[in-house]
């Protein structure tokens, strides 16, 4: 299975920066893209001044559109909600 194929499984993930901030993102590699937040040129301009520090929250087996459709949704969350969501769901990298 190729990256970009139709049968690639996308997953999207929250991860918590070293400021508290929460990070939302798509990905078909979860554990591949926290490196690359880690390594800053690779991630989201999101990091430039913050540090991710983990992931923790992962939702996984979608279609790069439904993944990018849920995204949006998590985003339109407040904190509060996200926390929630979160605490009642933990991360499964």
């Amino acid at each position: 299975m190729s990256p970009g194929s139709p049968t690639t499984a996308w997953s999207v993930y929250i991860i918590r920066c070293d400021d508290e901030t929460l990070y939302t993102g798509v990905t078909t590699d979860v554990e591949r893209r926290f490196r690359e937040h880690l390594e800053h040129p690779r991630g989201a301009k999101y990091f430039n001044g913050r540090n991710p520090r983990e992931v923790v929250y992962t939702e996984t087996g979608h279609s790069r559109s439904s993944a990018c459709r849920r995204e949006a949704a998590l985003k339109k969350l407040s904190r509060v909600e996200k926390l929630r969501l979160i605490d009642e769901t933990p991360a499964r990298v």
